[in-house]
């Protein structure tokens, strides 16, 4: 429609202004440091919300991090959609790799450089704008609720209850959430399913204190050495996960819904050359596409223990830990999967030293349906701005929640994400193009259009 297309164009800036001043706060939920600054970005949150147009703006306190709640009713008869997103971040670290401040966003090359710049304040924004369109356009086509929450980087543990205690007043009938990416603006694709999670830490002990390595090395057992060949054990030379029953559950899909995956475009030489790396490693018998997709994996996302300061120091350390993390697959439970991993880590234990594990957080896998109404909503709304069919993918992030808003809420999730899988997520000089941001709240609109179109 020309009249948001008009009123985008003529407040880009003041968008990207606002963005920017959003991913300045230091929201990192995972450090009780940063306590204040969610509090600050809750607020911020708010405040956009109802400048915006939304009604009864709410923050709500947690346990943990608070959620904010808004929303605009413009007919009860009317569908409604439930707009999630997270204004947590992920930590910084390695400080020494970012190329400018975290928390000072950069622009260069017509991309911005910040922690959550796509991950997801850049994402979430897009949708208090989009609303801002439709208000300010007189044409919003039905009802919209937001649910912006502060703990998604660490779990979303707090959520649930939120959403039991808060069942009425969240109802829905779709959940729709851009926290994922496309394969490219040119090529435009829309995720069908995200994976599941399951995180766990150990902790491996051998004697009761540092001892010298010269003195006692080669009598004692040397746990970093331990939790080396434990985790190595993990898998086999065919880089196949070796606990028992680790695949019993899985979804196998066939042969038909494996060829029409790998569809998808896909250069393995510029997807190394993008990563750094000479040649690419995972499961045998697979392509990239569907290891990254399709297929569940076991990753060591930190191991740490011993002396790691400056110079030397000859220690044989007393503890190990690592930190292991499954991305999980339709069928696998995450909390049947945690107990497998721990039970297979205690059973492979040597009587030389001693396991402590125990588990972070986790959730289930989620496939949408393809054929739904809710899913051609989000088709025609690319195809409205693209011109192009988007081309339906498997996310292989996970969104820990997605399953509780269908177990409690009792409605589907959308996922309309707008970054790129080189976003450099989760890790330094996290970026998010402007293109993208803007192609972003351009779409959003389609999309509440269509789905009160289609609902009816």
């Amino acid at each position: 429609m020309q009249q948001w297309k008009n009123f985008q164009e003529t407040n880009k800036q003041r968008f990207l202004d606002e963005l920017l001043e959003l991913l300045r706060i230091p929201s990192i939920s995972a450090k009780p440091e940063n306590k204040a600054d969610m509090v600050s970005c809750a607020q911020k949150v708010k405040q956009r919300l109802e400048e915006a147009g939304a009604q009864k703006v709410t923050i709500f306190p947690t346990k943990g991090h608070p959620v904010v709640f808004g929303e605009i009713k413009v007919d009860e008869n009317k569908p409604t959609v439930l707009v999630y997103g997270h204004y947590d971040v992920q930590p910084v670290e390695p400080l020494e790799l970012w190329h400018s401040g975290p928390f000072e966003p950069v622009i260069k090359d017509g991309k911005i450089y910040a922690r959550g710049s796509a991950d997801d304040k850049g994402q979430f924004y897009m949708h208090i704008k989009a609303l801002e369109t439709m208000v300010k356009t007189n044409s919003v086509p039905l009802n919209i609720k937001f649910i912006i929450e502060g703990e998604e980087e660490v779990g979303s543990d707090n959520l649930e209850p939120f959403l039991a205690q808060h069942k009425d007043m969240l109802k829905a009938d779709v959940v729709l959430i851009s926290d994922t990416a496309m394969i490219s603006l040119d090529t435009p694709s829309l995720d069908t399913g995200v994976r599941g999670l399951s995180y766990i830490e150990v902790e491996i002990t051998g004697p009761d204190r540092d001892l010298h390595s010269g003195v006692y090395g080669g009598a004692v057992a040397n746990p970093i050495t331990i939790l080396a060949q434990m985790i190595a054990s993990l898998h086999d030379e065919n880089n196949h996960i070796t606990i028992p029953n680790f695949y019993d559950d899985v979804q196998v899909l066939s042969q038909q819904e494996r060829a029409k995956l790998n569809k998808a475009p896909f250069d393995q030489s510029d997807y190394k050359k993008d990563l750094g790396v000479k040649e690419l490693w995972g499961e045998k018998g697979y392509t990239t596409l569907e290891r990254t997709g399709v297929r569940p994996t076991l990753e060591l996302n930190g191991i740490w223990g011993g002396y790691m300061g400056e110079g030397s120091k000859t220690v044989l350390p007393s503890k190990a830990h690592a930190k292991i993390s499954c991305r999980l697959v339709p069928g696998q439970d995450h909390h049947k999967m945690t107990d497998l991993l721990i039970k297979h880590l205690e059973k492979i234990t040597p009587d030389c030293v001693t396991l402590k594990a125990f588990a972070h957080h986790g959730g289930n896998p989620y496939v949408t349906p393809i054929d739904s109404i809710e899913y051609k909503a989000a088709e025609k709304a690319i195809e409205a701005t693209f011109d192009k069919t988007p081309i339906p993918v498997r996310g292989g992030g996970s969104i820990p929640i997605t399953s509780l808003f269908e177990s409690i809420l009792d409605c589907k999730t959308i996922f309309m994400g707008f970054g790129l899988d080189s976003d450099n997520l989760h890790s330094p000089n996290e970026k998010y193009n402007i293109e993208n941001y803007y192609k972003g709240i351009e779409t959003i609109p389609y999309f509440h259009k269509f789905y009160a179109e289609l609902k009816k």
